[in-house]
């Protein structure tokens, strides 16, 4: 057995039992006094926090929990920024074997209840800059009876509950263990048709992310390690966050928006050696590469959230000092194709190339006729061959039985991920194109559901459709395509109200730069939208 199989089969055997405890696993059992995070401010200042302290917090915030009527099996959402009071939070919902639903900071509010509706949540931890949006309101009624923690000493909105004031609580005396296969996380994903689909994260999947936090991204004790990605998503839950608490090895959190001047400040002032961000980020770092100073001490740059330009990381090395490397996951798998870091693993790079399947993966592109694995060279479905990937966590969505069949093939043994690629005769995985609708901007994917079903509700449309627009910065961007109602006129007046209207809606970022008003749309003779001539009408060329 190799020592990568052999490690994979260690953490199975840590993570996948009957008597695992999350708060024992990612927390207590790693020294006291070892640094877990370094919490970065804006203006640069910053606070060590260690395993100790986030120990005694979060076991005190379990009890007040507790007494707040959370218990095992229970929803408790988080929305917050990249903070000391997130990590503590969630340690402290699974001190009590309940189940953490990360709420991303830019989501509006009728996505947000959205979320909530779909897991259940009652109990929200929150921050004042954050608060308006959980109601009550149209969106989020009284009726619901949410339950708010705001974090500081003091609640300004009536009824609410303080973050400081429930940590003179008395702590939890022990952690609940609930085994391996209870839920830890309750992730929604956006996908192309109908609602976000809640994904169960068992707490046997954080194997997975250790496999790939030790050997795609080569975390080392002595690392000063940076996920740039917001923890609210799950590249940036599952490696800023759950990766570093599994290993017991130090992660930064910068307590802020992007800028590209202050990604360069961060890595400089807190001499990071091993950064991981989308590829945003970097293109962002290569506008302004007057900005990066010339004595970083990087030794990795990861990426991953959409493909990595070859050219983006041909400049990383000669100004970064490192190439950046790509990778490949998703919300349902974690992450299992990478040009890995780790010595045993490292090959040379390929132009293009998202890596090869991570210990504990199997993955093939197949032919869609078929579902048997495509010639060298040939695109096809990139799938995950099920039994013979013991990391394979992902089983179906919760109250979507209909969404997971599309996802695995009848007899079950391929998940489909809904992107083709195609593997080259050393293993390496090609990506060339998504067969969904997802649109990924800047790292995040944007299902196209949600910004239509918000265009839609403009009394002023009568059909829209959005898709995807390269950009050069972003990857891509959200282009709207709009039919106005007999009456009503099409103009900037009106663009601007869309835009607005998916900001307020739906979420910041993903309102959609460019709208078109056209006459109609295109359609099959069945009547179903025709997204590729979209997309053809989209192109630069054009």
């Amino acid at each position: 057995m190799t020592s990568t199989a052999r490690r994979v089969e260690d953490l199975l055997a840590l993570f996948d039992r009957p008597q695992a405890c999350a708060a024992e696993l990612l927390c207590d059992r790693h020294p006291a006094d070892a640094v877990a995070f370094t919490v970065v401010e804006p203006d640069l200042s910053w606070r060590d926090w260690t395993f100790g302290e986030l120990r005694t917090r979060s076991a005190r915030l379990a009890t007040a929990l507790g007494e707040l009527g959370a218990g095992p099996g229970d929803r408790v959402a988080t929305l917050l920024g990249k903070s000391a009071e997130l990590v503590v939070t969630v340690l402290a919902i699974w001190r009590i074997g309940a189940v953490h639903v990360p709420l991303f900071t830019a989501l509006a509010p009728p996505a947000i209840a959205t979320r909530l509706g779909g897991s259940g949540a009652r109990i929200v931890v929150t921050e004042p800059a954050q608060r308006a949006k959980l109601g009550p309101h149209d969106d989020i009624p009284a009726a619901w009876r949410l339950t708010v923690i705001t974090t500081g000493a003091t609640a300004e909105h009536p009824g609410d509950h303080c973050f400081e004031r429930l940590l003179e609580a008395p702590p939890q005396p022990v952690p609940v263990a609930m085994g391996g296969d209870a839920a830890l996380v309750e992730l929604f994903t956006s996908g192309t048709t109908g609602a976000p689909k809640g994904v169960r994260v068992p707490l046997w999947a954080v194997s997975s992310m250790l496999v790939y936090q030790e050997f795609g991204l080569d975390h080392q004790e002595s690392d000063v390690f940076w996920n740039a990605a917001d923890p609210g998503w799950a590249y940036g839950l599952y490696h800023a966050i759950l990766g570093p608490l599994g290993l017991g090895r130090r992660s930064l959190l910068l307590h802020s928006g992007f800028s590209a001047e202050r990604t360069c400040a961060v890595l400089a002032a807190f001499r990071v050696t091993n950064f991981t961000a989308g590829p945003t980020v970097y293109r962002a770092l290569r506008a302004a590469e007057h900005l990066v100073p010339p004595d970083l001490a990087l030794r990795h740059c990861s990426s991953a959230g959409e493909p990595m330009p070859p050219e983006v990381s041909d400049w990383a090395e000669g100004v970064l000092g490192v190439p950046v490397l790509d990778h490949y996951g998703q919300t349902e798998l974690g992450m299992a194709v990478a040009n890995a870091w780790h010595p045993d693993l490292r090959t040379e790079r390929r132009p293009g190339s998202m890596g090869r399947a991570l210990p504990g993966w199997r993955l093939e592109a197949l032919r869609p006729a078929s579902a048997e694995p495509a010639a060298t060279g040939e695109r096809g479905q990139l799938a995950v061959d099920v039994a013979a990937s013991p990391l394979m966590w992902f089983t179906g969505y919760r109250s979507a039985p209909g969404r997971t069949a599309e996802r695995f093939t009848a007899d079950r043994r391929w998940y489909l991920t809904g992107d083709t690629a195609a593997r080259d005769a050393d293993g390496n995985f090609h990506f060339t194109a998504r067969d969904d609708d997802i649109i990924l901007m800047a790292g995040y994917r944007i299902g196209p559901s949600e910004v239509e079903s918000v265009l839609l509700g403009h009394p002023a449309v009568a059909e829209a459709a959005v898709v995807g627009v390269p950009d050069e910065l972003r990857g891509e961007v959200v282009a709207a395509h709009v039919v106005v109602r007999p009456g009503r006129a099409a103009g900037p007046e009106l663009a601007e109200e869309l835009q607005a209207l998916v900001k307020t809606r739906f979420a910041a970022h993903a309102y959609p730069r460019i709208v078109h008003f056209v006459p109609e749309l295109p359609k099959t003779p069945s009547g179903k939208l025709q997204r590729s001539a979209l997309r053809y009408a989209e192109r630069p060329s054009r």
